[in-house]
């Protein structure tokens, strides 16, 4: 579901990718349900983002919009006001990043999500990235060769 890109010591994130055989976008489920049994490490992980950022260290919290779509997340709706307090911005599926993402697909026959995850973090200038996910193995594969973080959720 997020990026974070910083310039320094740094925590990013990107959060995105569960199982393949179950939706992917777990990161942004947990964060919508409170009632969700990851519900709090993600928040925990998104609090101690803009902690960071209050601290002066550049941080960026991102989400895949085809992550977003996948969840159902809807910026204009009352429902999402819990995501949307946490000032997570949309990477967009543009030109560039299909290109990238469809190649990760061919290669490693990840979902859309995931490979628009893995294409994402490719684009960005960061010294560290991390990855918020229920599937390191998968984001590993299409991260490479960037290198990345991934913290279990």
């Amino acid at each position: 579901m997020r990026v974070h890109r910083a310039r320094g010591p740094f925590l990013g994130t990107i959060t995105a990718g569960v199982r393949r055989d179950q939706s992917h976008n777990e990161a942004v489920q947990a964060l919508a349900n409170q009632a969700h049994p990851k519900h709090r490490a993600v928040v925990a992980h998104l609090e101690a983002t803009t902690t960071r950022r209050r601290r002066g260290r550049l941080t960026d919290a991102l989400v895949p919009s085809s992550v977003r779509v996948e969840a159902g997340w809807d910026r204009s709706q009352a429902s999402s006001a819990v995501l949307n307090r946490f000032r997570v911005q949309d990477h967009p599926l543009d030109r560039a990043t299909v290109d990238v993402a469809a190649s990760i697909v061919a290669a490693t026959g990840v979902s859309v999500a995931d490979a628009h995850l893995g294409a994402a973090v490719r684009s960005l200038p960061s010294t560290e990235i991390v990855v918020l996910s229920s599937d390191p193995t998968d984001m590993a594969i299409v991260c490479t060769p960037a290198a990345v973080r991934v913290v279990v959720i």
